[in-house]
C-alpha cells in the first residue's frame, strides 16, 4: 500500500514518467545491442553475409593496395637499374613483387596479423591496448580495478593460467621499456599520418600521369600537375560531407579496377609473352641481384610500393570481419595484383625502347586507353579516401589516449560509427598533399617517401606482433623470435634501400614522423605530469564535508559538475574555485571522462557512479568510461545521461542500505577505512517495466569481469598510478531491485528520504547546470632541465593555447561555463 502511495506520490511530480521515458530510451538500446549480437551471431555462419562484406570491403580496405601497378614499376626503373634486352631485370622485379606480395600481405598480415584483434578491431593502437592488458607496461594515467571489469577488456587466458613469462617481467621491471614501447607506437601513428599525406599524391598523381601518352612532353607537363591539385583540392573539400554518400560507389569501382587489370594483365601475357610465369621463380632474384649488385638492392625502394596499403587490413579490421577481409584478398585482390604485374612484365619483355621509358600506361592497347585513364583516376581517389579516413581515425584514437593535442571531431554519420572528419587536420593535409606534388613532380621521389613510411609501418607492427604472440597468446618466445626474424629481416632489407634514397624524397617522412612525435611526446609527458601535480594536491574528503554556513559558504540552487582527471579525492581546482567563490551547487558532481585501453566500452557499462559523503550532502562521483574508438556523446545527451545514472544510482543505494547487504564481510573488512566516499556501483542501461538492472560486483581479482569494486579508498594513489596487485581476490555479486510490498517503518522511511533526493535532483536539473573546469597554465619547475623548459614552457602551453580547449571537446555552452584557473608547477 505505502509503496503504492509512493508511487501516486512520484507521479504527481512527473517523477515516474521522466524514468519511463529514460526507460524506454534504454530499452531501444538494449533492444539494439542485442539485435546487433544476435546479427554478429548469424554473419558469422552465414557464407552470403561473408561475401557481401567482402565486396564491400573493396572499397575501404584495398583502395590504396590495388592502385600500386601504376607505379610500381615506374618507380623501380626509375634510375637504379635500366631496362635490357636480356629481359634478367624485369624478371627479377616480378620474381621479387611476387614473393613480396605473397610473403607480407597473404602470410603475415592476412594468416597471422589479422588473427591479433582487440575485439574485432585492428591497427597499432590494438596492438598497444591488447599488449597493455596483458602486461603492466601502459602509461595512461588514473587506471582503476574496475576498469578490468569491463567486458571488452578480455584477456586470452584466464589470470590463473597465464605463467608470467621472463619477457613480461623485464617489461614490467624497466619503466623505460613503457616509455620506448609508446614512442614504437607513436612511430607508427606518425608515419601513418605521413602516408596520408603520400598516398593521396602518389595515386592521383601516378593516375593522371597518363595523360602524357595522348600529348606532347612540353605540354603534359603543365597540365598533370594542375589536374592533380586540382583532384586533391575537390578531394579534400568534399571530406565534409562524409564518405556515407558516395561510399556505395567505392566497392564498384575498385572492383572495376580490378578486373580490368587482370583483364589487362592475360591479354599482354598471352599477347606478349606466354611464358611470363616462369619469373616466379626465386631464381631470378638471385639473377637479378648477382646482375645489377648495388644497383638492384637500391631498386627495393621501388618494388616495397607494390605492398603499400597492406596494413589498411589490418587497420580497417574494424569496420569488416576477418574472413572477410581473408577472402576478398585471397581470392580477388592478390590473383588480380600477380596478373597485373606479370602482364606489365610480359610487355615490357618484348619492348626495351619505349618512348617514355617504364610506365603503367604503355603496356594498355591504346584503343582502351582513356576508359583505363578514368578507372585509374576514380580508383586512385577511392584508394586516396581510405587513407584520408584512416588518418582522421587514428589521429581520433591518439587523442583519446592523451597523445594528440585536442582538435575538433565532427561525425559525419549517424547511423554508420567511425566516419569522422577532423577540419584542421583535412586541411593540413590538403596543403601538404599539394605541397608534395608541386615540390617532387615526379613519381620517384613521391615513391622513396612513400615506401619508407609504408615500412616503418610495417615493421612497428611486426615488432609489436612479436609481443603480442608472447604475453597475449602465451606462445613460446622461440615463436616469437621466429616471426621477429623471418618477416623483420624482409621488412629490414627493405628498410635499408629506402633510407639510402634519403636525399632523394625519403627525408619527407622521416621529417613529418620527427616532428608529429615531438608534439604528441610533449602532449603525453605534459598531460601525465598535469595528472601527477592533481594527485599529490588533491583535497580531502574532510575539507569538502566541513564546508558549510558556519563558514560562510552556500549552496545555490542546481547541478555543478566539476571535471577533473582525478578518480577520487577533491580536486585542487574546485578548492580554489570554493576559496575565491564561497558557494557551490546544491547537487555537486566530480565527473572524470576517462579513456581506458579497450575499443570500446559497452553503453551498459560507462557510467561509475558514487557518493562523496553522506546522501544530504548531496555530493556524488561519476567515472565516464570511453575507448580509444567510442565516440563520445555530445554535452545534451551526455547531461541527460549522466541525470538518468544518478537517478537510477541513488534509488539503488537507497534500496541496498535497507536490505541486507550481500557484501557484509566486505564492509567489515574495509570498517578502519573512511566512509565518506563509498563503494561506486556501474549503472547500467537495462531497465525492464520501470524496474532498474543494476549491476555491483566486489572487484576482487585483476582480470575480472566485475561491474564495480569494493571501495574508492583502497584504491586510490596505488591503483591510480600503478597496476593491480596479482594478490587481489574476486567474489562477483549482481542483484536487482524487487517491488516489496513490506510495510515496515524502515521502508517507509526509506522511501521518503528517497523520494526527497529525487525531487533534489529533480529540482536542481530544472534549475540549471553549471561545468566546472581548469584554466591551466603549465610551467616547469626550478631546476629543471633546458629540454624538460623547452618541452613544457614552450611547447605543451604553444599547443594549447592554439588548439582546442577542454570546454570546446566538450562541446560546453559559455553560457554554462565556470572556468577556474591553475598554475601547474610540474
Amino acid at each position: 500500500m505505502r509503496h503504492a502511495f509512493y508511487l501516486l506520490y512520484l507521479r504527481q511530480l512527473n517523477w515516474v514518467h521522466w524514468q519511463e521515458t529514460l526507460a524506454e530510451n534504454r530499452s531501444i538500446i538494449i533492444m539494439d545491442l542485442e539485435y546487433s549480437k544476435f546479427s554478429d551471431a548469424s554473419k558469422k555462419g552465414s557464407w552470403k553475409t561473408a561475401l557481401l562484406f567482402a565486396y564491400q570491403s573493396l572499397g575501404v580496405v584495398y583502395g590504396d593496395l590495388s592502385t600500386s601497378p601504376l607505379y610500381v614499376y615506374k618507380s623501380t626503373f626509375a634510375e637504379d637499374i635500366q631496362h635490357s634486352e636480356s629481359n634478367e631485370e624485369i624478371f627479377g622485379v616480378l620474381s621479387f613483387v611476387f614473393w613480396t606480395l605473397t610473403l607480407v600481405p597473404l602470410f603475415k598480415y592476412v594468416f597471422v596479423v589479422l588473427r591479433a584483434d582487440d575485439n574485432g578491431e585492428g591497427g597499432t593502437f590494438a596492438l598497444y591496448s591488447l599488449i597493455c592488458r596483458h602486461a603492466n607496461v601502459s602509461l595512461l594515467p588514473n587506471r582503476q580495478v574496475a576498469d578490468e571489469a569491463v567486458s571488452t577488456y578480455k584477456l586470452e587466458h584466464p589470470p590463473e593460467k597465464r605463467s608470467s613469462s621472463r619477457v613480461k617481467v623485464y617489461l614490467e621491471k624497466h619503466k623505460v621499456l613503457h616509455t620506448a614501447l609508446l614512442i614504437l607506437v607513436l612511430l607508427g601513428t606518425c608515419m601513418v599520418i605521413g602516408d596520408g599525406v603520400l598516398t593521396p599524391a602518389i595515386s592521383v598523381f601516378s593516375a593522371v600521369s597518363g595523360l602524357e601518352l595522348s600529348m606532347s612532353k612540353e605540354h603534359h607537363q603543365y597540365a598533370v600537375i594542375p589536374i592533380t591539385c586540382f583532384i586533391l583540392v575537390c578531394l579534400f573539400a568534399l571530406q565534409h560531407y562524409g564518405t556515407h554518400r558516395v561510399g556505395f560507389l567505392f566497392a564498384p569501382v575498385v572492383l572495376t579496377w580490378l578486373l580490368c587489370i587482370s583483364a589487362l594483365g592475360l591479354y599482354n601475357m598471352i599477347h606478349w609473352n606466354p611464358h611470363v610465369y616462369k619469373a616466379l621463380s626465386p631464381y631470378y632474384m638471385f639473377k637479378f641481384l648477382k646482375k645489377t649488385k648495388k644497383g638492384g638492392w637500391m631498386s627495393l625502394g621501388g618494388i616495397l610500393l607494390c605492398i603499400t596499403g597492406s596494413e589498411a587490413m589490418f587497420a580497417d579490421l574494424g569496420h569488416f570481419s576477418y574472413a572477410a577481409i581473408q577472402t576478398a584478398f585471397t581470392f580477388l585482390v592478390y590473383p588480380a595484383l600477380i596478373l597485373a604485374y606479370m602482364g606489365q612484365a610480359a610487355y615490357l619483355s618484348q619492348h626495351h625502347h619505349t618512348s617514355y621509358h617504364i610506365s603503367f600506361y604503355v603496356s594498355v592497347p591504346e584503343s582502351v586507353r582513356w576508359p583505363v585513364l578514368v578507372i585509374a583516376i576514380l580508383a586512385s581517389v577511392v584508394g586516396s579516401q581510405a587513407i584520408i579516413s584512416g588518418t582522421f581515425s587514428i589521429i581520433n584514437q591518439s587523442q583519446s589516449l592523451s597523445c594528440f593535442p585536442r582538435v575538433k571531431v565532427i561525425h559525419t554519420s549517424d547511423k554508420i560509427h567511425g566516419q569522422i572528419y577532423i577540419p584542421e587536420i583535412n586541411w593540413v593535409l590538403m596543403i601538404l598533399c599539394i605541397t608534395v606534388t608541386i615540390g617532387f613532380r615526379d613519381t620517384k621521389h613521391m615513391g622513396n617517401a612513400s615506401g619508407l613510411a609504408v615500412m616503418t609501418v610495417m615493421l612497428v607492427t611486426t615488432c609489436l606482433m612479436s609481443l603480442v604472440i608472447i604475453l597475449c597468446w602465451n606462445k613460446p618466445p622461440a615463436v616469437a623470435l621466429s616471426f621477429l626474424l623471418f618477416f623483420g629481416s624482409i621488412e629490414l632489407l627493405y628498410f635499408s634501400a629506402s633510407l639510402t634514397k634519403f636525399t632523394e624524397g625519403a627525408w619527407l617522412p622521416i621529417l613529418l614522423a620527427l616532428f608529429l612525435m615531438t608534439i604528441m611526446f610533449v602532449w603525453h609527458y605534459a598531460t601525465i605530469k598535469k595528472y601527477e601535480f592533481d594527485l599529490h594536491n588533491k583535497v580531502s574528503l574532510e575539507w569538502l564535508l566541513a564546508l558549510g554556513p558556519s563558514l560562510g559558504v552556500a549552496r545555490v540552487p542546481g547541478i555543478g559538475l566539476v571535471f577533473t582527471d582525478l578518480t577520487s579525492g577533491i580536486p585542487a581546482n574546485f578548492s580554489r574555485f570554493v576559496t575565491n567563490l564561497p558557494a557551490y551547487h546544491r547537487i555537486l558532481v566530480f565527473v572524470c571522462v576517462k579513456s581506458v585501453p579497450v575499443p570500446f566500452v559497452p553503453p551498459a557499462e560507462r557510467y561509475l557512479v558514487g557518493r562523496v559523503g553522506p546522501a544530504a550532502h548531496r555530493s556524488y562521483r561519476c567515472i565516464v568510461r570511453y575507448g580509444y574508438r567510442d565516440v563520445h556523446q555530445d554535452i545534451d545527451s551526455f547531461e541527460t545521461e549522466l541525470v538518468a545514472r544518478l537517478a537510477d544510482f541513488i534509488r539503488y543505494d537507497w534500496h541496498r542500505s535497507q536490505h541486507t547487504s550481500p557484501y557484509a564481510e566486505d564492509d567489515a573488512s574495509h570498517s578502519n577505512e573512511s566512509s565518506s566516499e563509498r563503494r561506486l556501483a556501474v549503472i547500467g542501461t537495462v531497465t525492464f517495466s520501470g524496474t532498474p538492472g543494476y549491476g555491483i560486483e566486489e572487484s576482487v581479482e585483476p582480470a575480472s569481469v566485475s561491474i564495480g569494486f569494493s571501495t574508492v579508498e583502497s584504491v586510490t594513489d596505488v591503483i591510480e598510478m600503478q597496476a593491480v596487485g596479482a594478490g587481489a581476490v574476486e567474489r562477483r555479486v549482481r542483484f536487482a531491485i524487487d517491488d516489496d510490498d513490506s510495510e515496515s517503518d524502515g521502508q517507509t522511511k526509506m522511501y521518503v528520504q528517497l523520494e526527497e533526493e529525487l525531487r533534489d535532483l529533480m529540482t536542481a536539473q530544472e534549475a540549471g547546470t553549471a561545468f566546472i573546469l581548469g584554466h591551466t597554465h603549465v610551467e616547469a619547475k626550478q631546476g629543471s632541465s633546458i629540454l624538460k623548459r623547452l618541452a613544457i614552457n614552450f611547447g605543451y602551453n604553444f599547443l594549447r593555447r592554439n588548439c582546442r580547449g577542454p570546454d570546446v571537446a566538450l562541446k560546453v555552452p559559455p553560457i554554462s561555463l565556470l572556468e577556474v584557473g591553475m598554475v601547474y608547477v610540474v
